[in-house]
């Protein structure tokens, strides 16, 4: 997810290379984005004194030890933290980095989805001892690479299933239905493309007219037609039931 955001921002018009700092202990990594002019290390205590807004996208076992780590060289007067981790509590944070009368840092607690490094992602913002104005500063930067909503901590999990591993289950749509494609006669890539510019089609619609997707369903369900069978089928077999079920099994 790292490299994802990083990707994203260099598509941007905001940021440039030499706007970014990323640290990460993997050579390839290090060697693929300094060859887009990015400044690279393998310090973290480089990448996190560098930035006006500081991001730690880690596993979350990792999160613990990496703000510790780097906790003394930040500067709480003049940065913010961006916390890329699913699962991660706000009194977990508040607690790590406490120190002293200089309080806590400003953090947010952030999911976004892989579609970020093509500026495509749905994000998720949790502000933490933030003012309006910063907060409004890292949405803005969120913004530009893809969509974002500030939301509420005990939503959190709740968008990680929806977008998040969202993502993965819309993947999931597209495979069956290429699948079914071949199925129907169509080559493979020829299949491939249908899906996806229907797929692109349904939700360019959708986030254009402002319609539920029942009305638009409406639209394209002629009485006794070929549509309408097609979709009672998919309902007979549990279609809806399935992906909300899904929905909450990732909880």
């Amino acid at each position: 997810m790292g490299g994802a955001i990083v990707e994203g921002l260099l598509k941007t018009e905001t940021y440039q290379p030499a706007d970014i700092t990323v640290a990460d202990p993997y050579t390839p990594i290090l060697d693929h984005f300094a060859e887009k002019g990015v400044s690279v290390t393998t310090n973290n205590h480089i990448a996190a004194e560098s930035g006006d807004i500081v991001m730690v996208v880690v596993k979350p076992w990792l999160v613990e030890n990496v703000l510790k780590d780097i906790k003394e060289s930040l500067d709480y007067n003049r940065q913010q933290l961006v916390l890329v981790a699913a699962g991660i509590k706000s009194e977990q944070v508040i607690t790590w980095m406490e120190k002293g009368e200089d309080g806590t840092l400003p953090f947010y607690l952030v999911i976004p989805n892989i579609a970020i490094a093509e500026k495509q992602s749905m994000t998720f913002i949790v502000p933490v001892g933030t003012t309006t104005i910063q907060t409004a500063t890292v949405k803005e930067l969120f913004d530009q690479m893809g969509d974002s909503i500030i939301t509420e901590e005990r939503l959190l999990a709740a968008g990680t299933t929806l977008a998040s591993c969202g993502i993965a289950y819309a993947m999931r749509y597209v495979r069956a239905a290429v699948e079914g494609g071949v199925e129907l006669g169509f080559k493979a890539k020829d299949s491939e493309k249908i899906v996806l510019q229907t797929v692109k089609g349904a939700v360019e619609l959708l986030q254009a007219t402002g319609e539920h997707p029942e009305a638009a369903i409406d639209k394209v369900t002629t009485p006794g037609g070929v549509t309408i069978r097609g979709l009672n089928e998919m309902e007979h077999a549990g279609f809806t039931s399935a992906v909300i079920r899904g929905l909450k099994a990732a909880l």
